[in-house]
């Protein structure tokens, strides 16, 4: 028996740090690379050319080039999406979820195995520490030059944290506090936000109550970390059937 052959994989946002890390991880794999209108570097193409010469486009972006990027893909009837952009708004979302129904998409918040099993433990501590008893806190650090917090990780965990306990994480979430703000809410699911440096990505979640503090944690070491699990799902959706698809359901979990 034959494997399938691997897929032609374009990058958007090439001259970007995800889009370079997606290039060292996927290599002769790579048939295409473009970037914002106006960009110039060697091997470069225009959206429209890389569309053609790929199977699969793996988009490191911001919200608003990853929704028309769907909305062309969808257009056209391909190629699949891996859309790791962070800060979409509502409408940018809906945008992406409306092309899944033509074309297959993988959205994910993050790409790694291990924020993955991450988000799969904090749903599972949410779901059998009351929250009668226990305060959630999600606490993310990233480098200076994010745009977007809380982090599309952060907004993972909590919506995983929200999940376990039978609520709506716009129900809950708390991303501010400032001035007098009174005692903490029962049940609400804070956010605690870093930006400094070149922190590639921190992720905590605290579990508090009076008697103990439980703390689930993930570091990022390597922008290369995403690329692999980037890659990884670019392989996974080739060749699927309209869809979307998230980072659980590339690892089976």
């Amino acid at each position: 028996m034959t494997s399938a052959p691997a897929p032609r994989i374009a990058i958007a946002g090439a001259l970007g740090r995800m889009g370079q890390a997606v290039a060292a991880v996927a290599g002769t794999a790579v048939t295409a690379r473009f970037d914002q209108p106006g960009a110039v570097a060697d091997g470069l193409v225009s959206r429209d050319e890389a569309l053609d010469l790929c199977d699969v486009v793996i988009d490191f972006t911001r919200g608003e080039a990853s929704a028309a990027l769907a909305t062309l893909a969808a257009a056209r009837g391909g190629p699949a999406l891996v859309i790791g952009s962070t800060g979409l708004t509502d409408e940018q979302r809906a945008t992406i979820t409306r092309a899944a129904e033509r074309i297959p998409v993988v959205l994910s918040g993050n790409f790694s195995l291990g924020v993955n099993i991450l988000t799969g433990l904090v749903r599972q501590a949410a779901e059998r520490l009351a929250a009668a008893d226990y305060d959630i806190e999600v606490f993310e650090a990233h480098h200076r030059r994010k745009v977007d917090a809380p982090s599309g990780t952060a907004l993972m965990l909590g919506e995983a944290a929200a999940a376990g306990r039978g609520v709506s994480l716009a129900q809950v979430k708390r991303t501010a506090r400032d001035g007098i703000t009174g005692p903490r809410v029962t049940g609400e699911i804070g956010f605690s936000v870093l930006r400094a440096g070149d922190l590639i990505g921190e992720h905590s979640v605290v579990f508090a109550a009076d008697e103990e503090v439980l703390t689930l944690s993930h570091s990022a070491r390597d922008r290369g970390l995403f690329a692999r699990g980037a890659v990884a799902a670019a392989r996974w959706v080739a060749g699927r059937p309209a869809g979307l698809h998230d980072m659980q359901d590339v690892l089976g979990m």
